[in-house]
């Protein structure tokens, strides 16, 4: 899929995303955001992989008066962060390529469930510890391949799986020699409960206002009804409640001296 197709799936995505997944994703965009430590160098935040800007209020809280810079690909995505942003001075949102960051430009790095999206996962993560000048700060939350058991994001793999080609997920073994020049300070499960109303909700939460809305937009509304059918028929009935575990990693920029 090219980057303009995918941008445009995500623009699309942006509003059902805001509603649906920003308030079940706020722990771990909370907790992300807390484990950056509040010595940092002088320079801006950068939260590449923005989407709608959820890290924004935390970041504010915690990192008071710091120069933030929102960045993301989807013009949809980047509105719905600036509207976020709106009367606050010190934020910028750039609409762009998140997978660069200038060398030796930012205090710190922050990114929620951006990683997993981007072409190159692992030449991302080099280039945003890059980005890091001395003595700063990068933590990084993303989806691993393998995330809980049994749960509607396993089950909804287990389908997807008999139908499209699997992705190569190798670059997940490339991530921590990626942190060139910075030290790795934690690589750790980070896990919180999350709800559903039902199979359906998420079923359709997830092709329309998340990951697979660009399989979605590339594959039509036969491919997805044929999913949520066989999806359904693996799903329990009812509220479905989960705990998904991401991986959290965390580094600090080495002495270049």
């Amino acid at each position: 899929m090219t980057a303009e197709n995918l941008a445009r799936a995500w623009d699309e995505a942006a509003d059902g995303y805001e509603a649906y997944y920003v308030p079940r994703f706020a722990p771990w965009v909370s907790a992300a955001v807390r484990a950056l430590p509040t010595d940092l160098p002088d320079g801006p935040v950068f939260v590449p992989c923005c989407g709608t800007f959820p890290e924004l209020d935390v970041l504010g809280e915690h990192l008071p008066g710091r120069e933030i810079v929102g960045i993301d690909l989807s013009a949809g995505m980047a509105a719905r962060a600036r509207r976020r942003a709106a009367g606050n001075s010190l934020v910028r949102v750039v609409e762009g390529d998140a997978s660069e960051l200038e060398p030796a430009s930012a205090a710190a790095v922050v990114s929620v469930f951006g990683l997993q999206q981007l072409p190159e996962p692992d030449a991302a993560l080099r280039s945003w510890a890059g980005a890091l000048r001395q003595g700063g700060a990068l933590s990084v939350v993303y989806w691993p391949h393998s995330i809980e058991p049994g749960g509607p994001f396993t089950v909804l793999s287990g389908v997807l799986r008999e139908r499209v080609p699997a992705g190569d997920r190798s670059w997940e073994d490339r991530l921590v020699p990626a942190l060139e020049g910075a030290v790795l300070e934690r690589d750790e499960p980070l896990s919180f409960p999350m709800v559903h109303p039902d199979a359906d909700t998420f079923f359709t939460a997830h092709t329309r206002s998340g990951p697979m809305r660009p399989l979605a937009d590339a594959r039509g509304e036969e491919f997805i009804a044929e999913l949520r059918a066989e999806f359904r028929r693996r799903s329990p009935e009812g509220e479905w409640r989960h705990r998904p575990t991401a991986r959290h990693i965390v580094a600090r920029a080495a002495d270049r001296a």
